[in-house]
């Protein structure tokens, strides 16, 4: 019989290449999204018709079980979350309702309705925030700087303790930042390869950013998703810092963005002081030795690749709505 899968946050990035990477494997994929005006399908448009959604909201704990008692899944992705870090300033204390007791809620559902099911919860390579050692490992002591990365110590612990004390199979996965072509254009790297595209295309001049000395360490959302699965697949459940190990600044990214396009990003950037964080997070870079061990784990794309996607896809959207 297949396996089922539910994913919460199945719209997202992460949440529409985990879906397809689970059709692949023959899972039955079941969905939850929150009713809204403007619901956004785009990313899964494409095997919407594989899936099976159900309408529910982690602020909301009766809807959870009610998807968890329909769906009947093997496996539970909570992938739903505010995840853009500096809205996290403007509605921190939204932010702590999904991102942190959300996670709460759904663990009490699961627990309620099926304790059988194995549980993955997306943590944040964000909780490091002020980093304490680098590169960062499952020990490394958290210093989140954002309510966002607060929020995510929260669901990150909470998730610990229902493993612990209600000997449940939850996983936390500490991926560092990730990317694609589906990533939100309001995140830097699909802010750049966007602007790329359109300076490339002659619609615009410049584009307008904060730190470019903030360093991060960017792999492949595609990758990402494939050791979230490997996790739920191990015969004990246990926390894994996922990253490519390698850490890269923000001119770095603009660089590499510019010249896939044959631009020079000198005559473009402009730092604006708008964009620099309250509190910022300079330098994040995982260490996943522990991912490759026991997962067999490994990143297969390389940055300039994954850029590369990122900036030919924006470029073809562009041209395809200039037509």
């Amino acid at each position: 019989m297949a396996k089922r899968a539910l994913i919460t946050g199945i719209t997202g990035q992460d949440g529409s290449y985990l879906a397809e990477f689970l059709l692949g494997r023959g899972y039955e994929v079941f969905g939850m999204t929150r009713r809204s005006s403007t619901n956004s399908f785009d990313r899964i448009a494409h095997i919407i018709d594989k899936v099976t959604l159900f309408s529910g909201d982690l602020l909301d704990e009766h809807s959870l079980a009610t998807t968890i008692r329909e769906a009947q899944p093997d496996e539970i992705y909570n992938l739903a979350a505010q995840s853009f870090v500096p809205a996290s300033w403007s509605q921190p204390v939204l932010t702590a309702e999904f991102t942190a007791v959300g996670v709460c809620r759904l663990l009490e559902a699961m627990r309620a309705v099926k304790p059988d099911a194995r549980f993955y919860q997306a943590s944040s390579s964000e909780m490091f925030g002020k980093v304490v050692e680098t590169p960062q490992t499952e020990s490394t002591p958290f210093y989140p700087r954002s309510p966002y990365g607060v929020s995510k110590v929260f669901g990150h612990w909470i998730t610990v303790n229902y493993r612990e004390s209600y000997n449940l199979y939850a996983c936390s996965g500490i991926l560092f930042n990730h990317e694609s072509l589906r990533r939100g254009r309001e995140f830097v790297t699909r802010k750049v390869t966007d602007a790329v595209a359109r300076i490339k295309l002659g619609k615009a001049k410049e584009l307008h950013l904060g730190n470019l000395e903030a360093r991060r360490d960017w792999g492949y959302a595609p990758d990402y998703v494939r050791a979230m699965w490997l996790m739920l697949q191990q015969p004990k459940p246990d926390d894994y810092v996922i990253a490519t190990g390698v850490t890269r600044s923000v001119k770095e990214l603009v660089e590499a963005a510019f010249s896939h396009a044959g631009l020079e990003w000198r005559r473009h950037v402009v730092t604006d002081p708008k964009f620099i964080r309250p509190a910022e997070v300079d330098v994040l870079v995982g260490d996943a030795s522990k991912a490759r061990r026991v997962l067999g784990w490994e990143p297969q794309t390389s940055f300039e690749q994954m850029i590369g996607t990122m900036v030919d896809a924006d470029l073809e959207r562009h041209r395809k709505n200039a037509d």
